[in-house]
C-alpha cells in the first residue's frame, strides 16, 4: 500500500505538507508544492485516507496530553499552561500519565492515533535508548501521517516541533555561580543515569566545574523525585565526605535532600549548602528558600500547544535559557 510517506518523499516535501494537500486541510499550500504533491501521488496510485481527511478539516475537538507524572509539580505547571491555550480554543484536553514508562507512552499516541484526536503534545525527558525513541517516532510518524499535529517539551530527538530547555547551559551557569560564592567541593544528585534531561544537567555541571580548574563533583545516581534525592543526601551525610555545596538537578530531589539533612542535624545552608534546577512555584516557601535554575514551565507548557496548534511547513524548535536564582539554601563561604 502507498503511504502518505511515500508521496511526501517521492514529491521532496515535507510529511506535514503533503497531509495538507492530500487530506483537505483548511491551511494553505502554495500552488507548486500543491502541485508536485498531488503529481506524486497520481504517479505512486497514493488514495487518500477519509479518516485522516475529517481530522485535518478540523473536525476533532479535543486535544491528548501526555505527561511524565502529575504529581510531580515539574509537570503540573507545564500542563497547566498548555490547557490554558487549549481552552482559549475551545478545545479539550485528554490528560495520560506514563510514570516514565516509555512503553506506556507509545502506548498512548498510538491509542490517541485511533480517537483521532486534533493534536498529541508529549512533555517530558527522553531516554537515553535509541530503539525506544526509534519506536515513539515511528508511532508519531503515523499519527502524522493520518493527519494530527504533535509538538512537544524536552529534547530534540522526535522530529517534531519542541520547546526545549536549556539543561546543560543553565546547569552550568549555575555551577559558574556557586563557584563564585567560593564553593570548592561538590556532589550533584544526578537522577537516574539513562534520563536525557538529568544527563544533560549533570553534563553541564561538570563542565563548567572542570572549566574553572574545580575538582570533579562526587556524583550520586538516584530516582528523579523526593524520595531519591532523601536517599542520596542521605548517603552523602553518611559517609561525611568534606562537601560543601549539593546540586540537585531537579527541585523535588533538592527538596528530599533538604529533609534528609534536617533529620540528620546537617543545618542549610551553615553546614552545606544545596540548590536545585526548574523553581517550581510550590516550591519557594521551603525553608531555607532554595537556590536554583528558573524555568517558564507554564509558558514552556502554553508554547507547545501553540506549536501543535498552528504548524508549519518547518519543524520548529524554540529553546528556552534557564535563569540562576539565589536564595537562602546556599551561603558565600568566607
Amino acid at each position: 500500500m502507498v503511504t502518505l510517506e511515500d508521496v511526501a518523499k517521492h514529491a521532496g516535501v515535507s510529511l506535514a505538507t503533503a497531509s495538507r494537500v492530500l487530506n483537505g486541510s483548511t491551511r494553505q499550500v502554495g500552488a507548486p508544492l500543491r502541485a508536485k504533491v498531488e503529481m506524486a501521488a497520481e504517479q505512486l496510485g497514493y488514495r487518500a485516507n477519509v479518516a485522516a481527511q475529517t481530522l485535518a478539516r478540523g473536525a476533532g475537538n479535543v486535544i491528548g496530553l501526555v505527561v511524565h507524572d502529575l504529581v510531580d509539580p515539574y509537570f503540573a505547571a507545564i500542563a497547566d499552561g498548555a490547557m490554558r491555550v487549549a481552552e482559549s480554543r475551545g478545545l479539550m484536553v485528554m490528560v495520560g500519565t506514563t510514570h516514565r514508562d516509555p512503553e506506556r507512552e507509545i502506548a498512548y499516541v498510538s491509542t490517541l492515533n485511533a480517537q483521532r484526536v486534533r493534536a498529541v503534545l508529549l512533555t517530558g525527558s527522553r531516554l537515553d535508548d535509541v530503539q525506544v525513541t526509534r519506536r515513539l517516532r515511528q508511532e508519531l510518524d503515523r499519527y502524522r501521517e493520518s493527519g494530527g499535529q504533535v509538538a512537544c517539551v524536552g529534547q530534540d530527538l522526535l522530529g517534531a516541533d519542541t520547546v526545549a530547555p536549556g539543561n546543560a547551559e543553565g546547569a552550568a551557569e549555575l555551577a559558574r555561580a556557586l563557584a563564585g560564592l567560593g564553593h570548592r567541593r561538590f556532589a550533584v544528585l544526578a537522577g537516574p543515569a539513562g534520563l536525557v534531561t538529568a544527563r544533560d544537567r549533570t553534563t553541564g555541571f561538570r563542565g563548567a566545574l572542570a572549566a574553572l580548574g574545580l575538582p570533579e563533583p562526587r556524583i550520586v545516581h538516584g530516582t528523579f523525585d523526593r524520595d531519591g534525592g532523601y536517599a542520596a543526601a542521605a548517603g552523602l551525610a553518611e559517609a561525611g565526605k568534606e562537601i560543601t555545596c549539593v546540586f540537585a538537578v531537579n527541585d523535588v530531589m533538592a527538596m528530599g535532600a533538604l529533609a534528609a539533612f534536617r533529620d540528620r542535624g546537617v543545618r542549610v545552608p551553615q553546614d552545606v549548602s544545596v540548590a536545585g534546577f526548574d523553581d517550581i512555584a510550590t516550591l519557594r516557601d521551603l525553608v531555607p528558600s532554595l537556590s536554583t535554575v528558573r524555568l517558564p514551565l507554564a509558558d514552556m507548557g502554553a508554547r507547545a500547544m501553540e506549536l501543535a496548534l498552528d504548524p508549519a511547513e518547518r519543524v520548529r524548535i524554540e529553546r528556552v535559557a534557564g535563569e540562576v536564582v539565589i536564595r537562602e539554601s546556599t551561603r558565600r563561604l568566607e
